[in-house]
């Protein structure tokens, strides 16, 4: 396919899009139980069971799409380094040699123990070690992902420059957007509840929630500033090529997730503490309809990473 005046390779945007949408899920949905929902679960026993059955739901369920995918981009990522057909690069020799003598296989093998890790601590997750171990592994195997992509090759100084940016990158972006699911789900068990407790859960999680969601926005622009400058570094670069152009439209994308996490934080959630009957009701039904709008935005925005990671840099087209 040629999008963005590239030629780009269909099925490993789709994977690791699926990927990094998978381990940010698994990483968000453990630091929302750790950080927003568990400090509440004590209000509510009944919704605290049912929520850390979710939340380890959600874990187990990202976690294999992150494995499954990434057995996935790890097949198609030997094929294109080595330049051969797929029939002829799935042979031991071919994945053996991407496995062992390669950054990409390195960290491949470093981010499984990662995701070992993670599935030890959801087997334990009862104890209390295990719920922050947990999110703990989750996001470093989030954080790996840096060293997969274009900050993995940068030389020198910008490029520990550009690695430390990328993995804050993922980090913010695991905590915000991959809490969001959960956010959701705890929205949707609070509207059928209907009690005054549960409720008071709902404030007190969505208000951790946007407090976690303002500092991982601002290492998200942070850090996007940063890998902005390494990759693209002039605007006429950005306006010019492909790589530039797709950057934008994530930015606007990015915005306007930014416009519903605002209402939400700044108008939503201080009025479902003061609401009460029918316009609780209907402040919870907004809550869930804008945090479901910025999911569907963030994995439209996985998407358009998927493909940037595999497009040149802007900063080397000119």
């Amino acid at each position: 396919m040629d999008w963005f005046g590239a030629e780009i390779n269909g099925p490993l945007v789709a994977v690791r899009a699926i990927h990094f949408a998978a381990t940010a899920i698994t990483a968000g949905g453990l630091v929302f139980g750790a950080v927003a929902a568990k400090p509440a679960w004590r209000s509510e026993e009944t919704l605290a069971k049912l929520l850390r059955k979710q939340t380890l739901g959600i874990a187990w369920i990202g976690l294999v799409i992150a494995a499954l995918s990434g057995v996935v981009w790890f097949l198609l990522q030997a094929v294109s380094m080595s330049g051969l057909p797929l029939s002829e690069a799935m042979t031991t020799r071919v994945l053996s040699t991407v496995l062992n003598r390669t950054q990409f296989g390195l960290v491949s093998e470093i981010r499984i123990v990662l995701a070992i890790a993670v599935a030890a601590c959801l087997v334990y997750y009862q104890h209390p070690l295990a719920e922050w171990l947990a999110p703990a592994a989750a996001l470093c195997l989030a954080a790996a992902i840096a060293w997969t992509g274009h900050a993995g090759s940068t030389p020198g100084d910008s490029g520990m420059l550009h690695l430390a940016a990328d993995a804050l990158h993922l980090l913010g972006a695991s905590a915000w957007i991959g809490g969001l699911v959960s956010l959701v789900l705890v929205l949707a068990a609070v509207r059928h509840r209907q009690s005054v407790a549960s409720a008071s859960f709902a404030w007190d999680a969505t208000r951790k929630f946007s407090t976690l969601g303002i500092v991982s926005v601002a290492i998200l622009a942070a850090a996007g500033i940063v890998n902005a400058w390494i990759l693209v570094r002039s605007f006429h670069a950005l306006v010019t090529t492909g790589y530039g152009r797709l950057l934008m439209i994530k930015l606007v994308v990015f915005a306007t997730m930014l416009v519903f996490a605002f209402v939400n934080r700044f108008w939503l959630t201080p009025q479902l503490a003061v609401s009460s009957g029918e316009l609780r009701l209907e402040t919870l039904r907004q809550l869930t309809r804008n945090s479901s709008i910025e999911i569907a935005l963030a994995l439209a925005i996985f998407a358009m990473v998927g493909v940037l990671g595999t497009l040149h840099p802007a900063v080397h087209l000119l």
